[in-house]
């Protein structure tokens, strides 16, 4: 149980300088795991943890609120612990990852839908040419934070059709976060700088639009949290689906999302 208890008080980034254990963090995909033992196929690197750590407090969540699954696998002899699903792995129990409060991370206000082109056509087809971006993904990530709604604000305080937290539509010179057209310029803007940061990477792009570049680089890619993993799936989802829309795709790619 000591193995389970270190792995999951690496997800919540708490470190200790007594007796170590050797802990893997490993990177495949722009998603990041943990691991007793280096994972085949992903780059890890390794961290070390107190062995006589405490039990993380309010770890764990109500039914329909699990951020993750801890596997068991054997691997060259040796029982493994990872949280990444690999071939021979068997589900020990999942976990939850509370996102932290300072955190701009939100689930989104828009639901997985049917695909919206009348929505502002001309904003997002010059923003998208004006930054070199995928309109199928720029439209995806407006659907994904608000539903469209040039008027919403999150729990967190992102505003707009774009969702941008304060700090950034600052950054950016966005003069009103309600304004759909400076929204949509202004978030096209900010992919675009998030795509040139992640080398062109859509996933860790989404999740660094969605939980801020300190998360990513803190974790090496998706941030465990709840939110931030929601989004990024329905992010991916909405892409799929745009782009069908869009004609870039045959519409019998829908089933595969």
């Amino acid at each position: 149980m000591a193995r389970h208890t270190l792995l999951l008080l690496m997800l919540v980034g708490v470190t200790w300088p007594l007796q170590a254990r050797t802990v893997y963090r490993c990177l495949r995909d722009g998603t990041v795991s943990l691991a007793t033992a280096r994972e085949p196929g992903s780059s890890c690197e390794a961290v070390q943890l107190d062995d006589d750590s405490a039990v993380v407090p309010n770890l764990w969540g109500a039914l329909g609120k699990v951020s993750g699954m801890l596997y068991q696998r054997v691997q060259d002899g040796q029982v493994v612990y990872s949280t990444r699903n690999l071939p021979g792995s068997t589900p020990m129990f999942g976990f939850v990852v509370h996102t932290p409060k300072a955190s701009p991370a939100h689930e989104g206000l828009g639901t997985v839908a049917t695909p919206r082109l009348d929505r502002y056509a001309v904003e997002f087809r010059a923003a998208a040419k004006a930054y070199r971006l995928d309109e199928a993904w720029l439209r995806a990530i407006a659907h994904a934070e608000s539903g469209y709604d040039p008027r919403a604000v999150s729990p967190k305080g992102a505003q707009g059709l774009m969702q941008l937290m304060p700090a950034v539509a600052r950054e950016l010179g966005v003069r009103d976060p309600f304004a759909a057209s400076d929204s949509i310029r202004a978030g096209a803007r900010h992919l675009r700088q998030l795509l040139q940061r992640y080398g062109g990477d859509y996933t860790r792009a989404a999740a660094a639009y969605n939980a801020g570049m300190g998360a990513v680089a803190r974790y090496g890619g998706v941030p465990p949290y709840r939110e931030t993993q929601a989004y990024v799936e329905k992010v991916a989802r909405l892409h799929t689906r745009y782009r069908a829309a869009l004609g870039q795709l045959p519409v019998d790619a829908l089933n595969e999302r």
